[in-house]
């Protein structure tokens, strides 16, 4: 977070106003370029330093919408560009079957808890993966809440790196057979740099709550009050089974983008809209339309498809 906010010092641009100001001149095309191309060097460094250790199992963690999935894309990209062959395994499609997953104190179930992940059946892959066998990977349906065969083989070569991905890829408990000098860890958060003003920070919860709430709604189909509804729950998990691993990491990246809530709030604004005030989520609902409220909007239509916030908004040249 400090090196972010150093690189905004430098450009001018700390506070919403300041981004605001520019956007008006007309440079959110030039604060997009950049921005992006920041994220880009440091995803190919962290692929850099894989490849100098000699690396062949990545563990990419981080919370609920910080964005893993896209993260772990681009790193996979980058690795190639040094040579190697990634091959990537998301966790996501290790979750037990829906009626399985356990439930929490207030009886909801509870996707953030190692529990609602098939261990045993994933350690058995892993193991046999990193033994040169040949399996076929699973594919979790979110609309069924139910796992299925691939149809898609895995079988790791001499030019191979398998990446993990996964919000518990971290979790000691996750890979208890793996040695923990053989995993290159690596930790994903968006940590927003860009302030209010010069006394109020913006939180980077609210930051990584606006993209799922679009997210639910575009790709599963959750409007913005269940996701709202949902929201402490996610937060309690991350703070037992998420947080207390982050320090395990090698590396850290942050994927918060300083030009986002001005993106996002076009997307997000009419979703928010939508609660009706007699939901207990109101509240909440109108105080983030209030946050995105501050932002001059920016259209999504410079962001390149590779971007980390296509993930959210969809238009990615990744299939996920």
């Amino acid at each position: 977070m400090a090196e972010h906010r150093h690189w905004q010092e430098i450009v001018g641009l700390r506070t919403v106003a300041e981004l605001n100001t520019a956007v008006r001149e007309g440079h959110a095309t030039d604060i997009i370029n950049v921005v992006e191309a920041l994220q880009e060097r440091r995803i190919a460094a962290v692929a850099d330093e894989i490849t100098r250790r000699g690396s062949r199992l990545v563990l990419l963690a981080g919370p609920s919408s910080s964005g893993k999935t896209t993260t772990c894309k681009r790193l996979a990209v980058q690795l190639a560009a040094c040579g190697l062959r990634p091959r990537m395994i998301s966790m996501d499609n290790y979750f037990v079957d829906r009626e399985h997953t356990p439930r929490d104190a207030k009886g909801e179930y509870d996707f953030e808890c190692l529990g609602a992940v098939d261990v045993p059946f994933f350690n058995e892959q892993l193991t046999a993966i990193l033994a040169g066998q040949c399996v076929e990977l699973p594919r979790y349906d979110f609309q069924s809440g139910h796992r299925h065969p691939s149809g898609q083989q895995m079988e790791l070569a001499a030019k191979d790196v398998l990446i993990i991905e996964g919000i518990h890829a971290l979790n000691p408990d996750l890979t208890p057979e793996i040695p923990a000098d053989t995993k290159f860890q690596l930790y994903v958060s968006a940590l927003t740099t860009i302030q209010l003003d010069e006394h109020h920070r913006i939180s980077t919860s609210d930051n990584r709550l606006l993209r799922r709430i679009i997210r639910d709604k575009k790709f599963r189909g959750y409007s913005a009050e269940e996701t709202i509804r949902r929201w402490p729950s996610v937060r309690a998990g991350e703070e037992k089974w998420i947080f207390p691993f982050q320090e395990n990491c090698d590396r850290m990246i942050n994927s918060a983008l300083l030009y986002e809530l001005a993106v996002l709030r076009g997307y997000v604004m009419p979703l928010l809209e939508q609660v009706p005030e007699a939901a207990p989520e109101y509240a909440e609902a109108l105080r983030l339309r209030q946050l995105v409220g501050f932002f001059e909007p920016i259209s999504d239509k410079q962001i390149p498809p590779v971007s980390l916030l296509r993930e959210f908004l969809g238009g990615s040249s990744f299939h996920y």
